[in-house]
């Protein structure tokens, strides 16, 4: 068994808790047993005990942590529990910049315990479905539009608040570059749009936009045109899945813990994580010159 600490008790850090009290039979996630939460506020979250984020570094039966903060505050928490050799599994983005992922990989290694970037935009159906449709088609040229409300506070740069889009079009379409970017921004009525132009291996051009403000609806707007098709929207799944995407993600934690995950697998998934954070930069670096 793992003992582990959810770091940060929002959405996704309820949510954590609620899986490590009930994981799924059989699977990987009954390994990790939740210790206890940290939280800036004083809670009550059935009965599982609230710690100090000295005590969850410092407890030997605690060896996993679930950072689950705002994305400003990802780094520094992720390198207190590597340093003191406790398995990391943080929400993406790992980072606000390429530089501090690459550190804190190399920290990971260096201490011998796994850290793991949850991705669940990749377990969703839609994605799944849209994977299987564009297998092996030659990609023209595409567009992925994103829109959603306004962004909060401290979480990031719209490259890197923004990466699961970004980490859709690697999965899609292979190792990208990005050929310009530019940022429209009014910070006053808390309006913002990022358009990266990317292009792909052979040279395709692929554009991703993020545009975020008040009232506008969470919805990914694709335009994919193939040699032979154009893909102008993804539909909704039927119906959600038996096992919720964050306890799949929670098993795939746990079968790493267990050291069941094969290291090709390992390695590709840190290389393809470690492409979309240098991408983000290169992009926020182009918005900002």
């Amino acid at each position: 068994m793992f003992g582990a600490v959810v770091v940060g008790l929002g959405v996704a850090g309820s949510v954590r808790v609620r899986d490590m009290l009930a994981p799924l039979p059989g699977s990987a996630a009954e390994k990790l047993a939740l210790k206890g939460f940290v939280s800036r506020r004083t809670l009550e979250q059935g009965g599982v005990e609230q710690v100090s984020v000295s005590d969850a570094l410092s407890r030997d039966d605690i060896a996993a942590a679930f950072v689950c903060t705002e994305n400003e505050s990802h780094e520094e928490t992720v390198r207190q529990f590597l340093e003191a050799g406790k398995h990391v599994c943080v929400e993406y983005p790992m980072t606000l910049n390429y530089k501090a992922a690459v550190d804190l990989w190399d920290l990971a290694e260096e201490k011998g315990v796994v850290l793991h970037e949850e991705h669940i935009e990749l377990l969703t159906a839609d994605f799944k479905w849209l994977k299987e449709k564009v297998e092996g088609q030659k990609l023209q040229e595409g567009t992925l539009h994103f829109t959603g409300g306004s962004l909060k506070p401290r979480f990031g740069f719209l490259a890197f608040s923004g990466i699961a889009r970004l980490t859709w079009l690697v999965e899609l379409f292979g190792e990208l570059s990005v050929n310009k970017a530019t940022l429209e921004d009014d910070q006053s009525n808390g309006y913002s749009k990022m358009t990266a132009h990317l292009l792909t291996a052979d040279h395709r051009p692929l554009t991703w936009i993020e545009e975020r403000g008040p009232g506008l609806p969470r919805a990914k707007n694709v335009h994919f045109k193939f040699d032979s098709f154009t893909l102008t929207e993804v539909p909704a799944p039927a119906s959600r899945g038996a096992v919720g995407l964050f306890m799949q993600d929670l098993v795939l934690f746990g079968a790493k813990l267990e050291g069941h995950v094969p290291r090709a697998t390992l390695q590709t998934e840190k290389t393809r994580i470690l492409h979309c954070l240098s991408l983000a930069q290169r992009i926020q670096d182009l918005c900002q010159e």
